[in-house]
């Protein structure tokens, strides 16, 4: 895995699992989501490939805190005294708390589905089962566009978690999806822009909702949390995953 350059400044780095973002600023780089507690060496490995540090790190911005985003969020944090952001409504969840996430018993009874097992084998190499969150989350630091590298804006889009948030780069056209927006996951057949199958989400009806929110901001690039980046309009993406999900529920 090699981050790519998908805008100055803005690095890729993608994994068949999970994504993450770098945002670099001259010296200083924020990181959104940070994968799977094993692919820690691998988010480290990211930093370097684009001339950093863990210590260049100004921030860790979180979508939502299932495991596949959190996983090296508490060992950077902790080893490099890196502040960790989330939404308000994100925060217990964040902490272990509360559980938004999909039950060993939702696996099971999607088992039979095509690609879950091997998605299942592939993530518990990496630590989907792990219980590892953020014991010290903070909420956003203020409203609106972030002091930050890159000048994030959190966009509250809830429904896969009570407060999954998508990222929105303005001075580059760029929105930061994590799972409200995706593009494939290891369980779906389907490539381009769509949701995760439902099962995983904390409140489906939520999850539709907020299609209308990312599809409001513009811009003409995503970076969703699995899949592949879409280039083209957030706006146009946002209705092709839409219109998958009514197609979906009429079949």
């Amino acid at each position: 895995m090699k981050p790519v350059q998908v805008a100055d400044g803005v690095f890729f780095c993608h994994t068949p699992l999970v994504n993450w973002v770098l945002v670099k600023d001259g010296d200083a780089v924020t990181l959104v989501d940070t994968g799977y507690p094993g692919q820690a060496d691998l988010v480290v490995r990211s930093l370097l490939d684009i001339g950093s540090t863990p210590a260049s790190l100004a921030a860790i911005l979180v979508t939502h805190a299932h495991v596949d985003h959190v996983g090296s969020a508490e060992r950077l944090s902790n080893e490099h005294g890196v502040p960790v952001y989330v939404h308000d409504a994100e925060l217990a969840h964040a902490r272990r708390e509360a559980h938004h996430a999909a039950t060993p018993v939702d696996v099971l009874r999607n088992a039979w589905r095509p690609g879950v097992l091997p998605w299942l084998l592939a993530a518990t190499r990496v630590g989907v089962t792990s219980q590892q969150g953020i014991s010290a989350p903070a909420s956003f630091p203020g409203s609106g566009r972030l002091d930050l590298p890159g000048g994030p804006v959190p966009v509250l889009t809830a429904g896969h978690t009570p407060g999954h948030t998508v990222f929105q780069l303005p001075d580059h056209g760029i929105v930061i999806t994590g799972d409200a927006l995706v593009t494939g996951h290891p369980t779906s057949r389907t490539a381009g822009p769509q949701l995760l199958v439902p099962w995983f989400d904390d409140d489906r009806a939520e999850t539709v909702r907020a299609l209308d929110v990312i599809g409001s901001l513009g811009g003409e690039l995503v970076l969703p949390g699995h899949g592949e980046p879409h280039h083209g309009s957030v706006a146009n993406a946002a209705r092709v995953a839409q219109s998958r999900v009514r197609s979906t529920s009429t079949s």
